[in-house]
């Protein structure tokens, strides 16, 4: 691995390249931060792709892109003497500092929970309002909703055992089922988010990431059909043209494979 002389080194090369690439790319010269924005989604969505499938060489690739980014973002910033890489750099030091009492202070705590606790109370003491406050807005909704119930828990709104939770799983399932037969369809929606919701909850108490969890699943589901496609290809028979048992050979194949 790189000597810290050397991460230096390199950080401070991009730095250069950046400041070049600013001052003589057509393309570079006109962006903005909002011109960025939706390519730095995309870009940390590849990063999260790549982790997903274990990719270590990808993974780097991506995390050099999301960092130019940082770099790109700081320095249209420092273009307005609004802040540079040094105070992006000195801020977040900074932070990390204030909500690690435990290693920078005199805090005491036994585990990951109460570091949890301290860090969303922290904030609270900080000015927020609420601890819901640091939930971007434009979060997946289900992404958001796992956050949105780790915020909570960290101030002991939480339940107290998985077996609670999976109770609540299944009066939710219950009252959609209600819903169901009553053929409401602005009801059968609510409960349905009311679903998934608790099933989100309970995904976190098994120490499960549902968001990992559900693009594992999209994974493994487009792999197994994209075999289906090629071995209907083969056949030169048209997926439309099969019956769902003829598709079922093939869907068996892929699983076992």
């Amino acid at each position: 691995m790189n000597s810290r002389q050397d991460q230096l080194k390199a950080f401070d090369r991009l730095l250069t390249i950046m400041d070049e690439l600013r001052d003589q790319c057509p393309w570079d010269k006109k962006q903005t931060m909002e011109t960025l924005r939706h390519l730095t989604i995309e870009e940390t969505y590849e990063l999260g792709d790549a982790i997903l499938d274990q990719d270590l060489e990808e993974v780097k690739k991506e995390l050099g892109d999301v960092l130019l980014h940082i770099v790109f973002y700081s320095k249209i910033g420092s273009e307005t003497k609004a802040f540079d890489i040094a105070d992006v750099c000195n801020s977040i030091c900074e932070k990390l500092i204030n909500r690690h009492p435990h290693i920078y202070g005199d805090v005491t705590v036994e585990n990951e929970d109460d570091v949890k606790r301290n860090w969303e109370n922290l904030k609270l003491k900080e000015g927020k309002t609420s601890v819901l406050e640091g939930v971007p807005k434009s979060l997946p909704a289900l992404v958001k909703a796992n956050r949105i119930q780790e915020k909570v828990a960290g101030v002991g709104f939480d339940w107290e055992a998985p077996e609670q939770v999976w109770e609540k799983v299944e009066e939710e399932l219950e009252e959609l089922n209600a819903e169901i037969k009553r053929g409401d369809a602005q009801a059968m929606e609510s409960e349905f988010g009311d679903v998934l919701f608790s099933m989100v909850n309970y995904a976190r108490f098994l120490n499960i990431n549902p968001e990992n969890a559900l693009e594992r699943t999209n994974k493994k589901f487009s792999k197994r059909f994209k075999y289906l496609e090629a071995k209907a290809k083969a056949l030169n028979k048209p997926l439309k043209d099969m019956t769902l048992a003829e598709m079922d050979v093939f869907w068996e194949e892929a699983k076992r494979m």
